[in-house]
């Protein structure tokens, strides 16, 4: 039998922030309207999970690509490329960072320790044992706001990450191990961010209590609106 299923530490940080969580399953339907959901919510996050099918950039699978899911890649994009066309809040976590970035019409490194020659990304498989180490935040960047700081300690567990850099997109931060981008943006739409790291793994992250509050901003704006 199979299962939806998220870990809670993502439901719990939207709700530390002053949220409400509302877990939306893959629907076919919602791949050609997502507007039925979008219209019900006031920001989306992606959060972490399974490598995202190549085919959803055009390219064959790495090896190491393992466990896609390709209508849940098909799901996402759909309500990222939707939320951002309406400035609806968005904030990517690891895969949904990628998950951005693909949505924009970029590409992923399938398997990042063939460029960098390590695995300090993801040290050891299913844990974050070990896996703090430090991002530098672009100066004024809507990533560096978020977190609070410039140098921000983050805990990554991912193999892949962003190659080709989407429409629209800059990147804000990059890890101190190497130069693998760690946050994107889009800076002409009020609050879309991608980090590779896990805010909902920490404690003391901001980040996620950003996204929640931008939502909020969102929501009395729509009140006020009528």
């Amino acid at each position: 039998m199979q299962a939806l299923l998220m870990p809670r530490n993502y439901v719990q940080a939207v709700q530390n922030g002053g949220g409400m969580a509302l877990v939306l399953p893959v629907d076919p339907e919602l791949i050609d309207d997502p507007t039925q959901a979008l219209d019900l919510i006031d920001g989306v996050m992606l959060i972490g999970g399974a490598d995202i099918d190549p085919g959803s950039y055009g390219e064959e699978a790495h090896p190491e690509t393992v466990e896609t899911v390709p209508e849940r890649d098909a799901f996402e994009i759909a309500l990222t490329r939707a939320a951002i066309a309406r400035d609806m809040p968005v904030l990517g976590i690891c895969r949904g960072m990628q998950l951005i970035n693909v949505a924009c019409g970029g590409t992923l490194n399938q398997h990042v320790p063939e460029r960098y020659g390590h695995h300090e990304h993801r040290r050891v498989v299913g844990s974050f044992d070990g896996a703090d180490h430090d991002v530098l935040l672009v100066e004024g960047s809507l990533a560096a706001r978020a977190a609070g700081e410039l140098t921000h300690t983050t805990k990554s567990h991912h193999h892949q990450g962003v190659q080709r850099l989407g429409e629209g997109l800059v990147v804000s931060g990059n890890s101190t191990l190497d130069d693998l981008p760690e946050a994107i943006e889009l800076p002409d739409c009020s609050f879309v961010l991608g980090v590779q790291w896990h805010p909902e793994a920490d404690t003391a992250s901001r980040v996620i209590g950003a996204f929640v509050a931008a939502a909020a901003m969102r929501s009395a704006d729509r009140a006020l609106a009528g």
